[in-house]
């Protein structure tokens, strides 16, 4: 259908959700409870990680992986240039500040030279993004954490479910593991626009004993289990960060879902990869066949022109951020970041829902060929 509506992205809540709230409703417990203990066991067994900690958004289990680690006060935290600007901020909620830096021109992930630049003796972590699902070169950041004694909080939000292999070198074992296990934390996001989605949530994923225990009580006002409010011990300083049973809820209906989902994600990028792949004025963003591509991009240098076509075809897309050096907070000479100031306005997120069909694909694709040929 030539006028159907074409999404960018949409959540779509199963059946199984109904389900799973009923059960929290029914049990008259709507904090954070069995229900969210479920989703993180199934979090952190699906990725193979030890622990898995729910947040209440991916933005907060940044944060909390910063201050389980001790990051405060007078301390860098080393981000990319592009990525969603919350990186940054959750850096700044800790006191620390967040150091940026340009990207790698093939991936849009950080450019592993420019982490090497920008070590000080005030570096104290950084946090790889996996931007829309592409690894960043963990084998190579984990070689230069190890040597320079820095922790790794993975921005994962946009991986869930993205593997990476590395080639074996010495700070991996030479395994392909899952986006998220490789750092010291792995972060993801439950937003709407992501695979599972619960309408805002998060959860933190860890192998290591010390950082799980410090955790737990960061997220619960200072408790490591639960509490009753009242006589209660606070052994640690904590905060409220708890994901409730409600959204739990919403969550593990629709994990029950998302093998399809990843495979139909991978769908999507495939008959793009196919089907775009001759047309010279566009680039489309490589992906391995371990990687899970959250959505689809491209550059053009007819961005806009792309877009705004696209639009009144009725297909919608997404214009990529603006590097996080030229947001007011954050300013910085566009010298110190030739890559990110060139590609992110020439980059486009595609259509990538995976409500989407093979046919609400190759629509798009005929559009796009349309515009340029």
């Amino acid at each position: 259908m030539e006028n159907k509506k074409i999404p960018w992205w949409q959540p779509r809540v199963e059946r199984e959700d109904y389900e799973f709230i009923k059960q929290a409703l029914d049990a008259n417990f709507i904090n954070e409870g069995p229900l969210a203990e479920r989703l993180e066991k199934e979090i952190a067994s699906f990725l193979d990680a030890k622990y898995a900690v729910a947040t209440t958004s991916g933005t907060i289990a940044i944060f909390l992986s910063l201050k389980a680690v001790g990051i405060g006060y007078g301390d860098e935290v080393i981000v990319p240039d592009a990525t969603f600007i919350a990186t940054a901020n959750a850096v700044e909620l800790t006191g620390a500040k967040p150091i940026l830096v340009d990207i790698n021109p093939n991936t849009l992930t950080i450019s592993v030279d420019a982490i090497k630049k920008a070590v000080t003796p005030k570096t104290k972590a950084i946090i790889p993004v996996h931007v829309t699902g592409r690894g960043a070169d963990m084998e190579k950041i984990m070689e230069i954490a190890k040597k320079q004694n820095l922790f790794v909080i993975e921005d994962a939000a946009e991986a869930l479910g993205s593997k990476h292999s590395a080639k074996g070198g010495s700070a991996s074992g030479g395994k392909e593991k899952y986006l998220g296990t490789w750092g010291d934390t792995g972060c993801f996001s439950f937003a709407a626009n992501k695979t599972l989605a619960t309408g805002q949530g998060g959860m933190i994923v860890t192998n290591s004993d010390e950082i799980f225990n410090r955790l737990r009580p960061l997220k619960d006002q200072g408790r490591f289990v639960r509490g009753t409010g009242g006589d209660d011990a606070h052994n640690t300083i904590g905060y409220n960060f708890r994901l409730t049973d409600l959204q739990a809820a919403v969550g593990l209906g629709q994990f029950a879902h998302l093998k399809e989902r990843l495979a139909r994600m991978k769908r999507n990028y495939k008959l793009y990869a196919e089907n775009l792949k001759d047309i010279k004025e566009i680039k489309i963003f490589p992906s391995t066949d371990e990687e899970t591509p959250q959505w689809t991009d491209i550059i053009t240098n007819k961005r806009d022109e792309l877009e705004k076509y696209l639009r009144e075809k009725n297909i919608d897309c997404r214009k990529y951020w603006h590097p996080i050096h030229r947001q007011p907070p954050y300013k910085l000479p566009d010298d110190n970041f030739p890559v990110s100031t060139e590609l992110l306005p020439k980059s486009l997120w595609l259509p990538s829902a995976f409500t989407l069909t093979d046919e609400d694909v190759l629509r798009v694709c005929e559009e796009i060929k349309k515009f340029f040929l």
